[in-house]
């Protein structure tokens, strides 16, 4: 199995809290999948914390985990988001989003001071967060004539893709999803069926 057809995400929201020098750091986090997600939930947590002084995030998204961002909200540069989008990093995840809402208590906490309490709210956030391991996985679509069903469900019984959908019209048509790793052995037995042929990549 390839390496790098697994990644880490977490399955359902989770919150934590932190405080500090009468700061209050609030920190949620939410598996997303794309940046629209990321922006729904932000606009959210910004309208229903609207009276807190920051609204601090970052998130990762992609298995490859290269679509990344940290936002500091107004809090002096590299304080709040960087600190976030460390602690996503130093658990390996993705597909996530963590936001931070800061109270602000009156007493400054210098830059130091900024960068620990975000780190340490992301930190509670993911302590109470269900981590999950999820596959990448790839589809392949193919057409076949009906003589040649019981040899095509033979392969999909022993290799085990998920079947994404399936159609019998003039030609059968067949879309099926699997880990990335397990691709090449799955296509390599179906093109061993005869009259089969697969969807342009």
């Amino acid at each position: 199995m390839e390496e790098n057809d697994v990644y880490k995400t977490i399955d359902a929201p989770a919150e934590g809290e932190y405080s500090e020098k009468r700061s209050k750091f609030l920190a949620f986090a939410h598996p997303v999948r794309t940046v629209e997600e990321v922006k729904q939930w932000v606009e959210h947590y910004q309208k229903e914390y609207y009276d807190a002084r920051h609204c601090c995030y970052a998130y990762m998204l992609g298995p490859e985990r290269k679509e990344f961002r940290a936002n500091d909200n107004g809090e002096p540069s590299g304080t709040a988001g960087k600190p976030i989008l460390g602690q996503i990093n130093s658990h390996e995840l993705t597909d996530i989003l963590i936001v931070v809402i800061r109270y602000f208590g009156g007493i400054k906490l210098g830059t130091s001071g900024l960068i620990q309490a975000y780190k340490a709210a992301a930190i509670e956030a993911l302590d109470k967060a269900h981590v999950v391991e999820r596959t990448v996985d790839e589809d392949v679509s193919f057409w076949f004539e009906y003589p040649f069903m019981n040899a095509v469900m033979r392969v999909v019984k022993e290799e085990g893709p998920a079947i994404v959908s399936q159609g019998y019209e003039q030609d059968c048509s067949m879309t099926l999803r699997i880990r990335k790793g397990s691709m090449p052995r799955l296509k390599a037995r179906l093109e061993k069926v005869e009259t089969l042929r697969f969807a342009e990549e």
